[in-house]
């Protein structure tokens, strides 16, 4: 088994997916822009997020707790920052939707780049489950931060 996720077709395998699943979370955010922004649609995302706290109940995805603190902190204050700075709200007829940023997209793209890149470079010094892991917890506190920061925004606005 050990073999099987070291292998470079699993990793290859691996970004791939991560690629696709970005892409994808790139083009449910573009549609979203067009229908009303509401608490639930803003909670949501983190706490079906948070199930995948249960990945730590398998030995190999555990990782040491410094590097859980690192990885959180990089998500929240570095990784957050570009999105929070470019969500806005606006009202229209009574119900708040999000502003589309011209640079959006270009962000997350940016995002997903410097997550592959990164990702390449920490998988070789650390197993891929533990890589999985790491960025795991890298993107919870960039969503945790971001969700939070619009909460706030969508409660200003709607008073």
């Amino acid at each position: 088994m050990s073999q099987l996720l070291n292998s470079p077709y699993f990793q290859l395998f691996f970004t791939i997916g991560a690629a696709l699943m970005a892409i994808s979370v790139l083009i449910v955010r573009l549609k979203a822009s067009r229908r009303p922004v509401t608490i639930k649609k803003i909670i949501i995302p983190p706490l079906g997020m948070a199930t995948g706290f249960l990945m730590f109940i398998e030995p190999q995805m555990r990782i040491p707790w410094i590097w859980v603190i690192v990885a959180f902190a990089a998500g929240w204050f570095l990784f957050s920052y570009p999105l929070v700075r470019t969500t806005h709200f606006e009202t229209v007829e009574g119900e708040v939707y999000a502003k589309r940023s011209p640079g959006f997209a270009y962000i997350l793209i940016g995002l997903l780049a410097v997550r592959l890149a990164l990702h390449e470079v920490i998988e070789q010094y650390i197993s891929v489950l533990q890589t999985g892991s790491v960025f795991f917890i890298l993107a919870f506190g960039m969503i945790l931060r971001w969700r939070l920061f619009m909460y706030k925004k969508f409660k200003a606005i709607q008073h």
